[in-house]
C-alpha cells in the first residue's frame, strides 16, 4: 500500500509549490484511508496502512524542510508514536527541530528563527497537524531529566532529514543520560496513574483502546523500559534476551495487531482522532469488521468481547514482562528466597513457583497457587515466573481438571477461608484460571450489559458483588454498610453468600430468565462440590430470588400488609431473609456508583424489618401500629415544645393510609409545620434536609386540584431536582398533603449554610409555582445521553388493578431524561387521575417508576386505553 510521495524538485527544477504539496498530501492520505476502509479487516492491512501513512508524512516533511531553507547544522526528528513509525490516520505528528549548540547558531539566530517559523507554518498550511518543539541537544537532555514524558518521546526519536552529525550527538547524549532504574520507576508509577484514570480495568464499557489497562499503551510501556535498560527494542529482541518465550511473542503480536486494527478503524470511521470505543461508534466499527447483529446478540457485543479478550491478554502479558524487566534492572532475581512449602517460595514479597514446570508436573498446584497466596502472610502478588507458568498452563485446565475431586476440594477451601477471597478471585480471573475452572463463568468474561445501569461487564460486576459481600464481614468497612455489618456478625457461613455472588448473574446473555438458569447452574455446582443439602438449597434460593427483594422494595407499597405477608412466605425464614438482604445490597452497589443511594437503602431496610416482624409471628395489626406511631409523634412534638393537642386539627382530617405510610418523625414534622395552616387558602411548602443525609424532604399542603402533582413535578424538573419518592394524600377536607424525597447535584458536598439557602429558595419558588393558574406548559423532551441513544430500550406502560380492584398499579419503564416525570404527571392530570403513591426508581439511565392511582376514568375501557396510549407517547424519547 503506497501513496504518491511529495518530492522536491528534480533536475534543478524549482521545488513544488505549497499548494501542490498540500494537494498531493491530502490526496495521498485520502487514497490510503479509502484503500484501508475497503480492505478486508486484518492486522496486516492495518500495519501496512500505518507504515504507508508514516512514509507519506516523511516524504511531505522532507519536501517542506527543503523548501524552508533550514540551516545546515539543524536536523528534523520524528518523536513519540510518529518516531516509532506508528502513525494512525489521525494521530499526532510530533517532530523535533534539533539545533546545534547555541554558540554555533548565534550569528545566524534571526535567520534560523525565521526559517523555523516558516517551516512550521508551512506544515500546518499543507495539512500536517504537527506538534513541534525546537531545542538544542543540551536543552533536550535537560528537559528529559525534568519530564519523563519528554524523555520517553526522545527515546523513540527517528532521524528524518538535516544534519546527521547533530542527530548522532543527540543520540549519544540521550543514551548517556538515561537512568534505567529511575526510568522504570517513573514509567511504572505513570502506568498505575493511567490505569486508575481509566477505572483500573480492561472491561470499561467504553474503553480507550490506547490508554485503558490492556490497551496499546501497556505494550508500548514494556518496550520503553526494555529499551531504556538495553534489553531490546522489539519483541524479537526481548525473546533473544530470554525475557519472553516464543509462544508469548505470538500472543503479543496477535493481540497487538487486533488493537492496532481496532484503533485504525476507529480513526477512519470517526474521521478524527478517537481512541475510545464509545457507544456511538461501536456498532459502526463492528460492522466494518463484518459482524452483523442477530436477535440474540448485537454486532457491537461481538466486537467488544473480542476486544476484551485481547485487552485481558495484554494486561496479563504486561504484568509478566514488567515484573521480568524489574527483576533484571533491580537484580531482584538474586534476592533471597523463603520456602513456603515444597511447591512455592516467597521472593521479594512475591509468590513464586519452585520450578517452571510445576503445573505440568502437578496440575493440582494451579488452584493451590491461589490458596497459598490467600493463606500466607507476606506475598503481595504473584511473581513474573508464576504468572508466566499460569499463562502457559491454560491448556492443562480441561474437563478432567474441572472434575478432579482434589481441585474441587481446593476451590471450596478458597471460598471457605476466613479472609482473602476478593484478591484471590480477582487474581484467578486476571490469570484466566477462574474461567477455566468454572466453565460457566468463562462464558460471561467480557460480556457487555446494555441495561443502562450496569457500568461493568458481567464478570467484573460479579467480582464487585463478591467484594461487597466480603466487606460486610470486615470491621474496617463497617462505616460503609452499618446494618449489613451488624447482620454479618451473626452469620455463620460467609462462603454461602460468596457462592451465591459468583453465580447470581452467571447465566446472563443466554436468553430466558438468567435467575432461573443461574439457579440450575449453581445447583450443579453444589452437587459437584459436595455442599450439604441445606446449604445448597439456600444458595440456589439466593440465585433464583436475587432480584426479588429489590423489586418489592422499590416498586410495591410497603405499608400494605399483604405485600409483606406475601414476601415473608417467599423467604420463609429469618436466615433466608438475612442472606437475601445482604446479597441484594451487595448486588445493587455493584452495578454502578450512581445506582445506590440512601433512599434505596432505607426502602430495603424497611422491607427487611417489616418482613422479619412478620416471620416472627407478629400478625399485622394496623390499628395498633398506627396508635404507636401517633404516640411517638406526640412525644416528638413535646420535645419541640408544642402544646398538647396541637396535632388534633390536622390529624382529624387524615385517613389511616396517611399514618400507615409515614413514620413517626415525619408525622410529627408535618403536624409541627401545618398546625397553623390547616385551613390555608394558599399553598404551604416546607422543606428540610433529609434524615437520610442525602437531599431534601419537601412537604406540600394545598387545596387539592387535578394538576397539583404535575405542577410540583414541573417545578422540580425545572429546578434540576430528581424525585426519589413521592407520597400523595388527600385529606377529608379536600387538601393535598404530599411529601417528596428529592436530590440535586447542587447539594453534593455542600455545608449547612448552602442547605438553608436552598430550602428557603424551594419554599418560595415552589409556593409561587403552585399559586399559578392557566394550562400546564408542554413538557420538554429533554436531551438523551449517548448511551441511551446507542442502546435504546423499548418504553413500556402497564396498568393493572389491585386485588380489590379499588386502586390501579401503573408501571412505567423507559430511558431516563429530564422532564420525564412531569410528562407522566401531565397525562394523569388531564384525565383527572388521582395519584396516591409514587415510587421513582432510577437505575443509571433507565427508570422503572411505579404509581398507585385511582379515578373514574380507569373504570372505563376506552379511557383506560387512551391513558395508556398517551403515556406511551409521553415517555417515548
Amino acid at each position: 500500500m503506497s501513496a504518491p510521495d511529495p518530492q522536491p524538485g528534480a533536475d534543478g527544477a524549482a521545488p513544488a509549490s505549497l499548494a501542490d504539496l498540500r494537494a498531493r498530501f491530502r490526496e495521498g492520505k485520502a487514497e490510503l484511508l479509502e484503500r484501508f476502509a475497503k480492505a478486508r479487516p486484518s492486522a496486516p492491512a492495518a500495519a501496512q496502512m500505518i507504515r504507508a501513512l508514516t512514509r507519506h508524512v516523511d516524504a511531505t516533511l522532507h519536501a517542506l524542510w527543503a523548501r524552508a531553507g533550514m540551516p545546515g547544522g539543524a536536523a528534523l526528528l520524528a518523536v513519540g508514536g510518529y518516531g516509532r513509525g506508528e502513525l494512525f490516520p489521525y494521530s499526532d505528528i510530533d517532530v523535533l527541530v534539533l539545533l546545534p549548540p547555541a554558540g554555533v547558531m548565534r550569528r545566524e539566530a534571526e535567520a534560523t528563527r525565521i526559517a523555523i517559523e516558516g517551516f512550521i507554518t508551512a506544515c500546518w498550511d499543507t495539512g500536517l497537524e504537527i506538534g513541534s518543539s525546537v531545542r538544542t541537544v543540551d536543552e533536550c537532555i535537560a528537559e528529559a531529566e525534568r519530564d519523563v514524558t519528554v524523555q520517553t518521546a526522545l527515546l523513540e526519536s527517528r532521524y528524518l532529514c538535516g544534519s546527521r552529525r547533530v542527530f548522532t550527538t543527540f543520540r549519544h547524549a540521550n543514551t548517556r543520560a538515561m537512568d534505567p532504574h529511575a526510568f522504570l520507576r517513573a514509567k511504572t508509577l505513570e502506568m498505575r496513574q493511567r490505569h486508575q484514570k481509566y477505572e483500573d480495568t480492561p472491561y470499561s464499557l467504553e474503553p480507550n483502546c490506547k490508554e485503558s489497562p490492556g490497551g496499546l499503551r501497556d505494550l508500548q510501556v514494556v518496550i520503553w523500559v526494555a529499551r531504556a535498560a538495553g534489553l531490546g527494542k522489539n519483541w524479537g529482541e526481548l525473546a533473544a534476551k530470554g525475557l519472553i518465550t516464543p509462544f508469548e511473542v505470538k500472543q503479543l503480536q496477535r493481540n497487538e495487531g487486533l488493537l492496532r486494527l481496532i484503533r485504525a478503524r476507529l480513526h477512519t470511521i470517526a474521521g478524527r482522532r478517537e481512541d475510545r470505543l464509545v457507544f456511538d461508534l461501536q456498532t459502526a466499527v463492528a460492522e466494518s469488521f463484518g459482524y452483523q447483529s442477530t436477535p440474540g446478540q448485537r454486532a457491537s457485543e461481538v466486537l467488544m468481547r473480542r476486544y476484551y479478550w485481547a485487552a485481558k491478554a495484554v494486561a496479563q502479558l504486561n504484568q509478566v514482562l514488567m515484573l521480568n524487566i524489574e527483576e533484571r534492572v533491580e537484580s531482584s532475581q538474586d534476592a533471597p528466597m523463603r520456602p513456603i512449602n515444597e511447591k512455592f517460595l516467597e521472593r521479594a514479597n512475591m509468590l513464586e513457583v519452585a520450578s517452571d514446570d510445576l503445573y505440568e508436573r502437578d496440575p493440582h498446584a494451579i488452584l493451590e497457587t491461589f490458596l497459598t497466596y490467600q493463606t500466607t502472610v507476606g506475598p503481595k502478588g504473584l511473581s513474573a515466573r508464576t504468572l508466566r507458568a499460569l499463562y502457559n498452563a491454560r491448556e492443562l485446565m480441561g474437563a478432567a481438571f474441572r472434575r478432579d475431586p482434589v481441585n474441587r476440594a481446593t476451590f471450596m477451601k478458597i471460598l471457605q477461608q476466613p479472609e482473602g477471597q476478593t484478591h484471590a478471585f480477582r487474581l484467578m480471573n486476571q490469570t484466566s484460571v477462574l474461567g477455566r475452572y468454572l466453565w460457566v463463568f468463562r462464558r460471561i468474561v467480557g460480556q457487555m450489559q446494555h441495561d443502562l445501569f450496569h457500568v461493568y461487564t458481567v464478570d467484573q460486576h460479579i467480582l464487585m458483588v463478591l467484594r461487597n459481600v466480603r466487606r460486610f464481614f470486615i470491621p474496617e468497612h463497617a462505616h460503609e454498610y452499618p446494618f449489613c455489618t451488624q447482620l454479618a456478625l451473626t452469620w455463620d457461613k460467609p462462603w454461602i453468600l460468596y457462592v451465591a455472588a459468583l453465580f447470581h448473574d452467571v447465566a446472563k446473555g443466554r436468553g430466558g430468565d438468567h435467575s432461573e438458569l443461574g439457579g440450575d447452574e449453581v445447583r450443579r455446582f453444589c452437587r459437584d462440590h459436595g455442599i450439604e443439602r441445606e446449604d445448597a438449597a439456600l444458595i440456589e434460593f439466593l440465585v433464583r430470588a436475587h432480584l426479588t427483594m429489590s423489586r418489592i422494595a422499590q416498586k410495591e407499597d410497603l405499608s400494605d400488609p399483604e405485600v409483606i405477608e406475601e414476601f415473608a412466605k417467599k423467604v420463609g425464614s429469618e436466615r433466608y431473609l438475612t442472606a437475601l438482604y445482604l446479597l441484594t445490597v451487595a448486588d445493587i452497589r455493584g452495578t454502578s456508583p450512581k445506582v445506590w443511594n440512601a433512599w434505596k437503602g432505607k426502602l430495603l431496610e424497611d422491607l427487611y424489618r417489616l418482613t422479619l416482624r412478620a416471620l416472627g409471628g407478629a400478625k399485622p395489626n394496623l390499628d395498633a401500629e398506627i396508635e404507636a406511631r401517633k404516640e411517638e409523634a406526640r412525644h416528638l412534638l413535646n420535645l419541640h415544645s408544642m402544646l398538647p393537642g396541637t396535632e388534633g386539627p390536622l390529624w382529624k382530617t387524615l385517613e389511616l393510609s396517611y399514618f400507615a405510610r409515614h413514620d413517626a418523625p415525619d408525622i410529627a414534622w408535618h403536624a409541627r409545620s401545618l398546625f397553623r395552616h390547616v385551613q390555608a387558602t394558599e399553598p404551604v411548602v416546607k422543606a428540610r434536609p433529609s434524615s437520610l443525609g442525602e437531599g431534601l424532604q419537601v412537604l406540600v399542603y394545598a387545596p387539592d386540584r387535578s394538576d397539583l402533582f404535575a405542577r410540583i413535578c414541573g417545578y422540580f424538573d425545572g429546578a434540576a431536582f430528581d424525585i426519589l419518592d413521592a407520597k400523595v394524600h388527600t385529606t377529608r377536607s379536600g387538601y393535598a398533603l404530599d411529601t417528596f424525597q428529592v436530590t440535586s447535584p447542587q447539594l453534593d458536598g455542600q455545608d449547612s449554610g448552602h442547605y438553608r439557602d436552598l430550602i428557603s429558595l424551594v419554599e418560595t419558588q415552589l409556593g409561587q409555582a403552585l399559586a399559578a393558574t392557566g394550562p400546564l406548559p408542554e413538557p420538554g423532551r429533554g436531551r438523551l445521553s449517548r448511551r441511551v441513544r446507542s442502546f435504546p430500550i423499548t418504553p413500556r406502560v402497564t396498568l393493572r388493578p389491585d386485588e380489590r380492584a379499588q386502586r390501579w398499579l401503573l408501571s412505567v419503564s423507559t430511558s431516563d431524561r429530564s422532564g420525564l416525570l412531569y410528562a407522566i404527571a401531565r397525562v394523569l392530570a388531564r384525565h383527572h387521575v388521582n395519584l396516591q403513591l409514587a415510587k421513582i426508581t432510577t437505575l443509571g439511565e433507565r427508570v422503572e417508576d411505579t404509581f398507585l392511582i385511582d379515578g373514574s376514568a380507569l373504570q372505563q375501557n376506552r379511557k383506560q386505553l387512551a391513558i395508556e396510549s398517551e403515556l406511551l407517547d409521553a415517555i417515548t424519547p
